[in-house]
């Protein structure tokens, strides 16, 4: 079986898998990240070479605790404030040319504010009250495969300014505007005729969906650059070996972990303002 064949046949399996348990029930869901948690622990704490079984005792407590029972607020305002000060920590990281070598505190840190805490606020994002929605989740995962495949094609085709060279060197200015482009107008779409919403609330539901789409474009490119960052410390090509083709579970997710805190202070701030 030729590569390509190969790493279309993974990407299937791993979109089908996702769309599939994602829609079908709460249960499913919270399952099936669940599973994606471990398998990223375990590949984030191998290239960063620190120990897996804290890091695992803590995030199975923490996830079946947040998918278990309903939070506090002020709870959830804490692990998202302490996943953006990590976000913030990680994009110094990748700007910073010289850093290599990362202490003990900061790789415990990582391992809870890029790896951990994002997953317990994924499980949250398509709650709206009590209710679960779980098209809110596939949407803002159609955004960021938009994203990343007109990003390749716009990129391939008339990419020349390199975005971050160091770090991606496939990764081009009109790559990624191309994918910010596409992403809007899925964005669009998606609220048009995935939601359906009424008249009334077509506006609120299209500016909503246009600005996850900004977020996600922008947050997404900058999650895939800081995971090669990491790589290129660990000197590994690949996170893991568990897609053919792919690679890891945290090459398929890097996206997704580091959006993840920036769509739910959008989704929060919405609450908030309303």
């Amino acid at each position: 079986m030729n590569e390509t064949l190969t790493r279309f046949l993974s990407g299937l399996v791993y979109v089908t898998l996702l769309i599939v348990a994602t829609a079908y029930s709460v249960q499913s869901f919270y399952v099936l990240f669940g599973i994606f948690l471990i398998i990223t622990l375990f590949e984030f704490c191998r290239i960063l070479k620190v120990n897996f079984y804290l890091p695992i005792v803590i995030a199975c407590i923490s996830y079946f605790l947040a998918a278990k029972y309903y939070t506090f607020k002020s709870f959830d305002l804490f692990i998202l404030g302490f996943t953006l000060i990590t976000s913030v920590s990680l994009v110094r990281l990748l700007f910073n040319t010289t850093k290599n070598e990362l202490s003990p505190i900061a790789k415990y840190a990582y391992v809870l504010g890029y790896v951990i805490f994002p997953f317990i606020i994924i499980a949250k994002i398509p709650f709206s009250g009590i209710d679960f929605r779980p098209k809110i989740i596939i949407s803002i995962f159609i955004l960021i495969w938009t994203n990343d495949t007109f990003a390749y094609i716009v990129g391939k085709s008339v990419g020349k300014r390199k975005l971050f060279e160091k770090i991606s060197p496939k990764k081009t200015i009109e790559g990624f505007l191309g994918g910010l482009f596409f992403s809007v107008v899925a964005g669009i779409l998606i609220s048009k005729f995935y939601f359906n919403p009424s008249e009334q609330h077509s506006i609120k539901s299209l500016f909503i969906w246009s600005v996850t789409a900004v977020i996600i474009s922008i947050f997404s490119t900058l999650g895939d650059l800081i995971e090669s960052k990491f790589k290129r410390i660990a000197g590994v090509k690949d996170s893991g070996t568990i897609m053919p083709g792919h690679g890891g579970i945290l090459d398929r997710l890097d996206s997704i972990i580091f959006v993840a805190p920036f769509v739910f202070l959008f989704y929060q701030i919405l609450y908030y303002v309303s």
